[in-house]
């Protein structure tokens, strides 16, 4: 099953997009974790919907719109509005459980990890 990764949203900004499931059944009700190297965290939920929300661990939240383009995984709409209009990023082959290495927007190194339920 493919999912999305996503890296950390900080500087995104706001449009609309219209939902996609294809392809991203393992994401939905599970968790998508972003994982840096000095031990902080972002946290990914997407919804079949087309809603996305993400969790830092400094506490702040984000939310937007996901949708398919292709092999990509766009997020666009976000609150806060943030400076990026968009972000997509590749879609990966990926199973609870899996862990892969990404960048995130801003091109900084992370270790994503897919794992079973909301946490």
């Amino acid at each position: 099953m493919k999912i999305a990764w996503m890296g950390c949203c900080l500087m995104l900004g706001v449009a609309a997009a219209a939902p996609a499931r294809a392809d991203m059944d393992e994401a939905f009700g599970n968790t998508i974790i972003s994982h840096y190297p000095n031990g902080q965290w972002v946290k990914h939920f997407f919804e079949p919907d087309g809603r996305y929300a993400s969790q830092f661990s400094d506490g702040r939240q984000l939310s937007a719109r996901w949708s398919r383009e292709g092999d990509k995984i766009c997020l666009t709409g976000f609150r806060p509005r943030q400076i990026l209009p968009r972000f997509c990023s590749r879609m990966v082959e990926a199973d609870v459980g899996d862990s892969w290495q990404a960048r995130d927007p801003l091109g900084r190194s992370i270790r994503n990890e897919l794992v079973a339920g909301r946490r």
